[in-house]
């Protein structure tokens, strides 16, 4: 698997990295979730080049981009969105986002139609209940409560996310996805995200009316679902009847069920149909 070339860009005040992989076709930006890195989408890369030319951002706070003390917030991303696009020069793009960064790809879409050519909602985006957003964050907490604490060494940090039942199977690419949020700190090793940003994000998300830009999408939309819980069919980001609601209220979308796939697995794992099913809806309409 090719290692990405990192470049930096300008967001909205910040400096954001982002994982590169060069291509030829349409340029895909990627987004990840909450608590991730751009590390995340180093087997999806690989598999859509070099048809297509993908770049994975670290979120502020998140991975090598600055890290401000606050603008954890929906608004901020897209503002950091919009403005790297420019340093980049890229005037229009296909949007990739899971969990979270399907969030701020459909909020993205909804605000700057003109910058979007399709927009892949991985695993995200739907319009959770309270309660349902409640048991969302209960199957997250585990990949939350990692943040802060700190581990005599960098081996230590690695077994014991290996101890994870749902990022199985381990694999290079989910070694390398979290030894590259490690930090060295005095008494040892630690992620390098601060627990308060992650907890003003998860604030925010839960005021976000994701609803509301269902009829603003003018682009095409391809949803991933992954069909498993993390831990129980009650912490799905996407139930049945809110994938309805997503796929019914978006003029143009479509989905495809990522078999055998819970939360993590749809976008760290191996899935030659999930692949083909992404490079058939890039292809020219």
């Amino acid at each position: 698997m090719a290692e990405p070339i990192m470049i930096k860009a300008k967001g909205d005040g910040v400096q954001i990295n982002l994982a590169t992989w060069q291509g030829n076709g349409k340029t895909i930006l990627c987004v990840h979730g909450i608590t991730a890195n751009c590390r995340c989408w180093d087997v999806l890369a690989a598999a859509l080049v070099p048809e297509h030319n993908v770049l994975a951002m670290d979120l502020r706070g998140r991975g090598r981009s600055e890290k401000p003390s606050g603008g954890y917030a929906l608004d901020y991303h897209l503002r950091d969105i919009n403005c790297l696009l420019d340093d980049l020069e890229i005037d229009q793009t296909v949007i990739m986002g899971h969990s979270l960064g399907a969030f701020i790809g459909l909020a993205f879409a909804a605000q700057y139609p003109q910058r979007i050519d399709r927009l892949i909602l991985v695993d995200g985006g739907g319009d959770l209940s309270a309660e349902q957003l409640n048991r969302v964050f209960e199957g997250i907490k585990p990949a939350l409560d990692r943040l802060g604490h700190t581990f005599p060494s960098a081996e230590s940090y690695i077994d014991k996310m290996k101890q994870a039942p749902y990022v199985h199977p381990w694999s290079a690419a989910v070694e390398t996805y979290y030894r590259y949020e490690i930090e060295e700190v005095d008494a040892g090793v630690r992620t390098n995200i601060d627990p308060a940003h992650i907890q003003e994000e998860a604030a925010n998300v839960r005021k976000v009316d994701c609803a509301s830009f269902y009829a603003k999408l003018l682009c095409p939309v391809l949803i991933l679902r992954a069909p498993n819980g993390l831990f129980s069919q009650d912490d799905l980001l996407l139930p049945e009847d809110v994938i309805n609601k997503v796929t019914a209220e978006i003029a143009d979308a479509r989905r495809f069920d990522v078999a055998g796939t819970n939360h993590y697995g749809i976008v760290m794992q191996p899935h030659e149909a999930r692949d083909q099913a992404i490079r058939e809806f890039l292809k020219d309409m």
